[in-house]
């Protein structure tokens, strides 16, 4: 059956699946909120980042103060990290979802981590065909290190957006 007001449908064509990797778009929407670091920072939730917002090893390494690396690498980086990040979302997302839709939820999980989609109320609300619902529940999730963080805010909404219209949007 087909939801009206969203698009969503618990039938599945024959032949269809979930996307399993991010698009161009939703490379662009991480780009955007991410931007580009070649030496490691400290981002607002107090964790060492670096490249495209990579929080994990790099060459076998912990992400660290003064830790720096190749436009290149941080390419690579991103690659490998949108592999990492597809994963849960095809894992734990039992409901059809658009390349949109998909795109949006592998940015929110690659901002906030496997973990976070998957106890998250937005994923219980998602496999219960309550689509309409994801995009206010992605605005909860605007805290970094505790605070409300304006630049939070507008990744939900612009994942939110993406998410309702299949368009990207980063002024809100």
């Amino acid at each position: 059956m087909k939801c009206p007001k969203c698009g969503y449908t618990d039938e599945l064509p024959l032949g269809n699946q979930n996307p399993k990797q991010i698009s161009n778009e939703g490379l662009d929407l991480i780009r955007h909120f991410e931007s580009c670091h070649l030496e490691a920072y400290l981002c607002p939730a107090n964790v060492w980042t670096i490249g495209w917002g990579h929080t994990g090893q790099v060459d076998g390494k912990g992400v660290a103060r003064g830790m720096t690396i190749t436009q290149e690498k941080a390419n690579l980086l991103l690659k490998e990290d949108m592999i990492k990040y597809a994963r849960p979302v095809i894992e734990y997302v039992n409901v059809p979802l658009t390349q949109n839709r998909f795109d949006a939820l592998v940015s929110f999980t690659f901002n906030c981590g496997a973990n976070a989609l998957k106890t998250s109320t937005l994923l219980k609300l998602l496999n219960q065909g309550k689509c309409d619902e994801v995009p206010a529940q992605l605005l909860r999730w605007n805290r970094g290190g505790g605070k409300v963080l304006a630049g939070l805010t507008r990744r939900r909404q612009a994942e939110g957006h993406l998410w309702t219209t299949g368009e990207l949007k980063f002024h809100f």
